[in-house]
């Protein structure tokens, strides 16, 4: 499955950057988000390839805190990027006459720059969290990877600070990105159907079908992870812990590449063209 996902999206990367044809906002995002699945995929695969394969289930303790940094700093920055492509749809679809000027290279280059700082920055405090802590009981982590959580849940001292600002970061980032993102498809779904033509109707929806099998892929595990993780105590075993979070971390990388490749490039175009149509209809009708 790395192999996989490291071919499948450097490839997707690569195909974008020279063809000329998808050098577009849509594929623009696309490209960011196959990079952060690419390292999120580098900085835990390899380490529970050796775990599996070769029996090393040691991990250095600062090693661990790298580890934890990366992980959900890049979780974090998928999920802004995830936001940033609904936003994408939302003006793709609302505003199609508008969307080359809307969303240029430079608003996309800093979009996706205060992605990334918001991801680095809100994790850059749980190292140094873990750090203080004290351990005095098993140093066994119940995962194949440093997740905060199963760290901190180690630790004979108490774990309120790391909780609270653990739900503040979910806050400040989970939970606004699917708000942003609920909005945005509220608004695409009332442009949709006000829509006069059952064509535009079905290429609109087209277009959006494969980010949101996107954003299922990636919230569900990911939120299943951390509601069980703080409050669902010793009521779900720790293998399906284990397992969701392994999938947490192994299907977006996979599955994305396939599932937002597929006919974007053909549907988008036609989207686009389907839905100018529209608005040039409907602004001429206004004119007279």
């Amino acid at each position: 499955m790395y192999i996989i996902s490291l071919v499948g999206n450097l490839g997707l990367v690569y195909l974008i950057h020279h063809e000329e044809s998808l050098h577009h906002p849509m594929y623009f995002f696309l490209a960011m988000l196959s990079l952060v699945d690419l390292f999120t995929c580098t900085t835990t695969l390899p380490n529970a390839l050796c775990i599996f394969w070769f029996n090393l289930k040691e991990i250095n303790f600062n090693a661990c805190l790298v580890q934890m940094f990366f992980v959900h700093g890049f979780t974090g920055v998928e999920s802004g990027v995830l936001m940033l492509m609904a936003l994408d749809r939302y003006v793709a679809i609302c505003y199609p006459l508008r969307y080359a000027t809307i969303l240029t290279n430079p608003i996309i280059a800093k979009a996706g720059l205060v992605t990334f700082l918001r991801g680095a920055l809100l994790m850059i405090p749980f190292p140094f969290l873990v750090k203080r802590l004290p351990f005095c009981r098993s140093n066994i982590i119940s995962h194949t990877y440093c997740d905060h959580m199963s760290v901190v849940k180690l630790s004979c001292a108490s774990i309120k600070v790391n909780v609270i600002y653990g739900l503040v970061v979910a806050l400040l980032i989970g939970v606004f990105d699917i708000c942003c993102i609920s909005v945005s498809y509220t608004m695409i779904l009332r442009a949709v159907v006000s829509l006069s033509s059952a064509d535009a109707r079905q290429k609109a929806f087209s277009t959006c079908t494969a980010h949101i099998s996107a954003i299922i892929v990636t919230y569900v595990p990911a939120f299943f992870t951390f509601f069980t993780h703080r409050f669902g105590g010793h009521s779900i075993p720790s293998s399906l812990h284990i397992i969701v979070a392994n999938l947490y971390l192994l299907l977006p990388p996979n599955s994305q590449p396939h599932c937002l490749r597929g006919k974007d490039k053909t549907d988008s175009r036609q989207c686009h063209k389907a839905l100018a149509g529209c608005e040039k209809r409907k602004y001429s009708g206004q004119l007279k």
